[in-house]
């Protein structure tokens, strides 16, 4: 096992070599491919007079736009150019009078997918996600000619709000709320409780994980770590492996998102999908209902959340080889995670170290946990998105007081504080590295690439799963689904619709209806099964598995039901379409 474990390494090693070679070449050598990209935003008057749209719930007028033409912008412009344009971005207006913001963007063709390749080959091959994540933004940095890598890369990544707000959220408050739940007990009175009157074995354990992922439909990040926290303490005291918790945890959070989409994903969502000429998609409430309309379609989602409820009743032959062993393993052991495994959730948060005059309670679990529910679904219903740091930090405040008024000293609650932060940390820092490679995925443009590569000659039929193998890769390679959407929606939409009026289908709707879904479904998928996706790590985290271990177990059965789905979905626009 040494031998191999070396071998690996060598050979790592010699990847991330050749890749930072083939980045110098590619930073001195490649030109970049420059592409328009445009946004359409829901434009109003202002009180001034003057075309308007909202952001961030602030008010940007539209002071100046120029024919589309004539937009230095302009594909047709951005085609003649081999220096970068001086301009970042320009409001344009076409020939029906439609305001559209343009941008430009690039990419380095296939050379675009280095760093994803090259951070996902490390991981396969070391099974250290943080020295493979920070070789992918190396190689990624040197292709963009950024050789001062802290101050250039790194400072500026963590200084934007969204990762500020990402270590605020899982080091702070994640890490302190553990961390408490942990000196007060209060997280294995909650197993204790709920084996007492609920959870009678590994199958309830698992049906329970699974029904909570469903009330948690948000998706994303809250719901991974909110589940993945609930059901941590249960599963370990059922003797669940952390390979099927892990599994049933991610899979629930972003395919259930899918299907009962009540949540901020249509909001944001429909505003990437207008498509000039479109009826169905003209308007805002259009593009809504659209969206709606083409929730039956998400057959991964439904797929995924079925997988999960199998595995959660014991139904393994859908699972795959290595959930299979690991099941097998927990049942046969009682051991959760395979020998060679490496934890993401650090000692400190694996056993409790309640103070010997310290009674912990159950409330102690349940009144922060259904504060944290409570605010989030409250500020979900009056801004259009649940506030989780606020959840989060009113269920630490409420654990810390709580544990400060049962009388336990200030000194235990600041160590038990202390030790979740601890136990956190290496995640925390897996979590930064992942958000700086996605944004240098997303830099070189790897999605506009893969995107640029269809045509309206392709049949059809085939469109569908090509969309969706498209942002499968996509995703996989960025580790994020929302920003697929941001890359791939603008784009898909008006080629399937070009598809439509070109091979002069019957049912257009319908085919787009389904051309969407592939493209929603799809990125689910590569955003869930990639190893640099903050659900992915989360996921991992939460329920206390090793990251490689939770990847590699979970690609086979989400790639059956990709598999399933792409079947369904070429069947449905083959007959109906």
């Amino acid at each position: 096992m040494k031998l191999i474990s070396e071998r690996h390494n060598h050979v790592a090693l010699f990847v991330f070599v050749i890749g930072l070679c083939c980045a110098l070449y590619i930073n001195k050598n490649v030109e970049k491919t420059w592409v328009e990209q445009s946004y359409i935003y829901n434009i109003y008057t202002s009180d001034s007079g003057l075309p308007a749209y909202k952001y961030k719930d602030q008010e940007i007028v539209i002071t100046n736009s120029v024919p589309y033409h004539e937009s230095l912008l302009s594909q047709e412009n951005l085609n003649k150019r081999q220096l970068p344009p001086q301009l970042e971005q320009q409001w344009v207006v076409d020939d029906k009078q439609q305001l559209t913001l343009l941008k430009p963007a690039f990419h380095f063709s296939l050379w675009s997918l280095l760093p994803a390749f090259i951070t996902i080959a490390l991981c396969l091959l070391t099974r250290e996600p943080i020295t493979a994540l920070f070789s992918g933004v190396v190689v990624g940095a040197v292709m963009l000619g950024e050789y001062n890598l802290t101050d250039n890369v790194i400072i500026p990544n963590l200084a934007k709000e969204g990762t500020a707000a990402i270590l605020l959220l899982y080091l702070w408050l994640l890490g302190g709320l553990l961390g408490v739940w942990t000196k007060t007990g209060a997280a294995q009175a909650f197993a204790d409780y709920m084996t007492k009157h609920f959870v009678r074995g590994p199958r309830s354990a698992k049906v329970v994980t699974w029904l909570l992922g469903i009330l948690f439909f948000q998706g994303g990040t809250m719901s991974t770590v909110l589940v993945g926290t609930t059901v941590r303490p249960l599963a370990d005291k059922a003797s669940v492996s952390h390979e099927e918790m892990s599994y049933i945890v991610d899979s629930t959070a972003s395919p259930i998102a899918s299907v009962i989409a009540l949540n901020a994903w249509p909001a944001y969502i429909q505003a990437l999908i207008f498509v000039p000429g479109v009826a169905f998609l003209a308007t805002e409430t259009d593009r809504l209902k659209f969206f709606f309309s083409s929730i039956p379609f998400s057959f991964y989602g439904i797929l995924a959340v079925v997988g999960t409820l199998l595995l959660s009743l014991n139904i393994t032959k859908f699972s795959g080889k290595r959930i299979r062993a690991a099941h097998h393993r927990a049942a046969t052991t009682g051991e959760l995670d395979a020998s060679n495994a490496t934890p993401l959730s650090a000692k400190e948060l694996q056993h409790c170290n309640v103070p010997e005059d310290y009674n912990p309670h159950v409330l102690e679990f349940f009144i922060p946990l259904l504060s944290l529910i409570a605010i989030a679904v409250v500020t979900f219903i009056v801004y259009g998105s649940p506030q989780i740091n606020w959840a989060f930090g009113s269920a630490l405040l409420l654990s810390i007081f709580i544990a400060l008024g049962k009388g336990m000293s200030l000194v235990n609650v600041v160590d038990g504080f202390g030790n979740g932060l601890k136990g956190v940390v290496v995640a925390s820092v897996i979590l930064m590295l992942a958000v700086i490679i996605g944004t240098i995925s997303k830099e070189i443009g790897g999605g506009l690439f893969l995107v640029s590569q269809l045509g309206t000659q392709l049949p059809f039929w085939l469109l569908p799963v090509i969309l969706q193998l498209m942002t499968m890769v996509i995703a996989f390679s960025t580790g994020t689904s929302w920003g697929t959407y941001a890359i791939a929606f603008p784009l898909a939409m008006p080629l399937a619709w070009a598809i439509c009026e070109s091979q002069g289908l019957t049912n257009p709707e319908l085919f787009m209806a389904v051309c969407f879904a592939t493209v929603l479904n799809g990125s689910v998928y590569g955003d869930q099964c990639s190893p640099i996706s903050d659900t992915t790590i989360l996921s991992a985290m939460t329920t206390g598995c090793d990251l490689m271990d939770h990847v590699k177990s979970q690609i086979a059965p989400a790639s059956l039901a990709a598999g399933l789905a792409a079947m369904l979905w070429t069947l449905t626009v083959l007959v109906f379409a």
